[in-house]
């Protein structure tokens, strides 16, 4: 009895002091509230964050006659799919060149905002000039102020400088939210960099610009992707100085063309509409899917301090 009671002790405590039935029940019931816990939220949330995209989908594929007659014809679903919208908007609107204008206006003002938001948030967070922090606090408060409040001032600038009706003053004026937020985030990762390796370098004689050049910026490519990221997808679905400041057809970005060429009096051309819609957001999915680690890194590192 004695030996059969110590192997019966030695078993116990090989599981963890549970019997061999109780982990099976345990380990069901586990996968019930994991399920119930993280797999369905988790699952209305894709469908929720998908579902816009699906819609669009079905919608730029569904001739107009689906659209209308839903008594018949099942709203989210495509009986008689068409690329008639897709052509329409490719080959009888100036989609392609508002899609090239976009890109350009986009790539140039994130291009713009990165580079002055590294000098700014460098020269706050390594100079350490007195007021730095206020400066820096100032800045990101900045981001904060509406655009529609300096939409006034900046429209006086544009038509003092001859810009109205030019994809340069969008370049322009994009910076003005684009910068503050961009220093704010930069900041905060090159708080991460252990300030001893500029020590070291201004040590051996280098300047400033190059212990930027050659130390910081090299350690911070996963910020620089992050603040290119969020800069160019607020360019790119920037909507208020697009519409007041681009007035030609063929100058205009993408989500101001499609809401104001694709809709003629109450006509809302619904399958063009959503095409374009969907084409346009390929760009930016494709750019976030590349860089989503360094994106989620850079974030980590801007706000763990």
């Amino acid at each position: 009895m004695t030996d059969t009671a110590a192997r019966t002790q030695a078993e116990i405590d090989e599981s963890g002091g549970k019997s061999e039935d109780v982990p099976e029940f345990m380990s069901w019931d586990s996968k019930a509230r994991r399920s119930l816990t993280v797999y369905l939220p988790l699952s209305l949330f894709v469908i929720v964050l998908l579902f816009p995209f699906y819609w669009m989908a079905i919608t730029s594929v569904k001739p107009d006659y689906e659209m209308y007659d839903y008594k018949k014809y099942n709203p989210f679903w495509v009986n008689s799919p068409t690329l008639e919208n897709i052509k329409k908007l490719l080959f009888e609107t100036d989609y392609p060149q508002w899609l090239f204008t976009t890109m350009a206006i986009a790539t140039a003002a994130t291009f713009l905002s990165v580079f002055a938001s590294v000098l700014a948030a460098y020269a706050i967070e390594r100079l350490r000039f007195k007021g730095a922090e206020h400066v820096g606090l100032a800045i990101y408060l900045a981001y904060l102020v509406p655009p529609t409040i300096l939409f006034i001032p900046l429209a006086t600038i544009i038509y003092e400088f001859g810009l109205f009706d030019n994809p340069i003053a969008l370049i322009l004026t994009y910076p003005t939210t684009l910068v503050p937020f961009c220093t704010w985030l930069l900041i905060g990762y090159f708080k991460s960099i252990p300030y001893e390796l500029e020590e070291c370098a201004l040590i051996d004689g280098a300047s400033r610009l190059q212990i930027l050049w050659r130390i910081t910026l090299p350690l911070a490519v996963p910020g620089l992707i992050s603040a290119g990221i969020f800069a160019f997808t607020l360019s790119w679905n920037e909507f208020i100085y697009a519409l007041a400041f681009i007035q030609s057809t063929e100058k205009k970005t993408v989500p101001v063309a499609i809401l104001t060429e694709l809709v003629t009096g109450d006509v809302y051309q619904w399958g063009s509409l959503m095409a374009g819609s969907l084409l346009g957001s390929v760009p930016v999915a494709l750019i976030y899917s590349f860089f989503v680690e360094y994106y989620v890194s850079s974030m980590t590192g801007a706000v763990k301090e």
